[in-house]
């Protein structure tokens, strides 16, 4: 594998991981919530396509997240407060209020909201809301800084423990605080592991795509006839092995560049995906519920069986184009810190180049 394969199959990760959590709102938010009245199951078997990739979409993109935040654990607070705390909780916050607000012109549309002061204080302290990948990755990034001297294999025991507590039903964690628990390992794991996460990356082969595909198979049709998932352990397990199955593809993505180089760039871009798409569907979905449910029984049949994927595909686009909008009125600000004051530097001293600092953060731009 090429340096270059190296670099692109992440971005080929992240660029799959954004499509999927975009399906995967579409299909639970929108997709399910709609008046289809068909005779055949086409809703429950996208519906269960979902959840068969549940247990991949964050966990790999936590798994990135930490991969790609290893080095800047290791350098001072002063460093990296801003450019991987500071930046992250502010985006948070501006874009829990935006979207407070627009949510709030699609009351049924199924999804969290703050409906009082109350709420939104919830939200941006203890029970983040459909934002909360930006909020944990101010956390974890807090966590595992403050806990570098500590030895890694306690780490990703304590937080495996968590995973496998809150997976089972052992603690309370209403909301999104349960992604919260349960994915901090993940992160952990990128970070402490990515030694053995690149050895993977760097030793896939058909053969090793075909076993891990058949080992997630195998663990997904066994907690789904037996409802182990509920034991303490096996979802840590089951997300373990989509981990490596996502890593696979990504990988060996890269050698199809028709299918990789557009995903690779949506790797690239993320955040505005992220923190746009969920007003952009709730605004659809309160246009295209009645026009749907009025339709005839044969357009309704014909249209439930792709509509999932052209839903996402326009929810994608629109969110690039509303970015590519606000980007266009200056209002940058939206998705990065405002520009503090530059210190003054010795004469003839080169700008400081802030990307490696701010690798991590701008590439989900997020991860």
């Amino acid at each position: 594998m090429t340096t270059r394969d190296r670099q692109e199959w992440a971005d080929v990760a992240k660029g799959g991981c954004i499509v999927l959590v975009l399906l995967w709102h579409v299909i639970t938010k929108d997709y399910l919530q709609l008046d289809w009245r068909l005779d055949v199951p086409v809703a429950g078997a996208w519906g269960t396509l979902g959840e068969l990739l549940l247990p991949m979409r964050m966990p790999l993109f936590f798994t990135l997240s930490g991969l790609f935040a290893a080095s800047a654990v290791q350098r001072p607070w002063r460093a990296v407060g801003r450019p991987r705390i500071v930046r992250f909780l502010y985006l948070y916050a501006v874009w829990l209020l935006i979207h407070t607000a627009l949510l709030a012109l699609a009351p049924g549309f199924p999804t969290d909201r703050a409906t009082s002061p109350g709420e939104l204080l919830l939200q941006l302290t203890i029970t983040p809301s459909n934002l909360w990948y930006l909020y944990a990755l101010a956390l974890y990034f807090v966590l595992a800084k403050a806990l570098r001297r500590v030895h890694p294999a306690l780490l990703l025991v304590a937080a495996g423990a968590l995973n496998a507590v809150v997976s089972a039903g052992l603690l309370d964690a209403p909301g999104n605080r349960a992604g919260l628990y349960q994915n901090l390992v993940f992160f952990l794991a990128g970070l402490h592991l990515r030694r053995y996460v690149r050895r993977w990356a760097g030793a896939v082969t058909g053969r090793r795509l075909v076993g891990t595909a058949t080992a997630y198979a195998v663990l997904l049709a066994i907690v789904t006839a037996t409802d182990a998932g509920r034991l303490p352990g096996v979802a840590l397990l089951l997300s373990a092995v989509a981990v490596a199955f996502g890593i696979a593809v990504a990988v060996r993505l890269v050698h199809w560049p028709s299918i990789a180089q557009p995903l690779a760039a949506l790797g690239r871009q993320t955040l505005p995906i992220y923190v746009i798409h969920m007003p952009v569907l709730a605004l659809l979905h309160r246009l295209i519920a009645e026009p749907i449910a009025n339709l005839g029984d044969s357009a309704r049949l014909a249209l439930a069986f792709g509509f999932p994927f052209s839903l996402t595909v326009l929810v994608l686009a629109l969110s690039l184009a509303v970015h590519r909008a606000l980007l266009a009125v200056r209002a940058g600000w939206l998705f990065d810190l405002p520009k503090g004051r530059i210190a003054s530097r010795p004469t003839g001293a080169p700008p400081h180049d802030s990307t490696k600092e701010t690798t991590c953060s701008t590439q989900i731009q997020l991860v």
